[in-house]
């Protein structure tokens, strides 16, 4: 009896498990989308601020390395295979291949590496903001890459179009961010156990 129980309930936490990681995924798809239709164009830049940064680094906080980067590839792909969740009218791979295709990419990465850092234990505000940090970078390197193979463009210009306009609204994010992971981070981590 008590055997049975104990694979009952195993059963159970599993299934809740799965529940939680698809609607935590699911989540992070929708936010990141609604972040990519708050947007600001920058004079000058091909590639307008957004919201999507700040919940990029969230995702990967609250969720973990891997179902944080999987959020940030399901928006990806569901975007190009023509779901509206990219901003303005464009749903198709074509998308990927604009100006801001390399920073879509660089969620991926920037989730996966901020996820992995913070995996580890219970972080502190410090080692959380530096891997915000870090993963911003992340994602300005991969759109600074592509914008100097879409435009021909130099190092410099890429860096002066495409990530000094966004430092300033993405340190206000990662600051709003570090204040909620903090206060979310224990619940959190009970609901998306890190896999190491």
């Amino acid at each position: 009896m008590n055997s049975q129980y104990a694979i009952n309930n195993g059963r159970e936490v599993i299934s809740g498990r799965t529940a939680s990681a698809v609607l935590g995924v699911l989540f992070f798809i929708l936010a990141t989308a609604l972040g990519a239709y708050v947007k600001i164009p920058v004079p000058g830049s091909p590639v307008p601020i957004t919201l999507q940064t700040f919940f990029v680094i969230l995702s990967a906080a609250v969720l973990g390395h891997k179902l944080g980067a999987f959020s940030q590839f399901g928006y990806v792909m569901l975007g190009a295979a023509g779901f509206p969740l990219f901003q303005g009218n464009y749903y198709s791979p074509a998308y990927l291949l604009g100006p801001t295709g390399g920073y879509l990419i660089g969620f991926i990465f920037a989730a996966w590496f901020i996820g992995h850092i913070l995996d580890a234990d219970t972080p502190g505000i410090l080692k959380t903001a530096t891997s915000f940090i870090i993963g911003c970078i992340i994602i300005y390197a991969f759109g600074i890459i592509w914008l100097i193979y879409l435009y021909r463009m130099t190092l410099i210009k890429a860096i002066s179009i495409g990530a000094l306009p966004f430092i300033p609204g993405d340190a206000v994010k990662i600051s709003l961010a570090v204040i909620i992971y903090s206060s979310l981070a224990k619940r959190a981590r009970a609901v998306f156990p890190r896999c190491q």
